[in-house]
């Protein structure tokens, strides 16, 4: 992926993030720290959801490290803004 693809992937992560923090009422690093602890839904209804809000959610965490790790190679050939700013057009 380009540096476009995944900072468009994080950009959709982040409006489905956005859906479960909204209904649940909770940041998603702090669902996700205590759904990765083991603590368990309050509702059954609410099962589904959890897996799917994690699973987005590491996605999301893998994104950004993509995100920063493509960001560093490509300032290690020109070290600025310019390899990185993408006008839309």
């Amino acid at each position: 992926m380009n540096l476009h693809e995944i900072l468009t992937d994080i950009h959709a992560l982040e409006e489905e993030l956005l859906v479960f923090e909204r209904k649940y009422g909770i940041r998603s690093e702090i669902f996700y720290a205590a759904y990765v602890s083991g603590e368990e839904p309050e509702n059954d209804n609410w099962i589904l959801d959890f897996g799917e809000w994690a699973s987005i959610y590491r996605t999301w965490l893998t994104r950004q490290a993509d995100y920063r790790n493509k960001v560093q190679q490509i300032q290690q050939k020109a070290p600025s803004l310019a390899g990185l700013v993408r006008v839309a057009v």
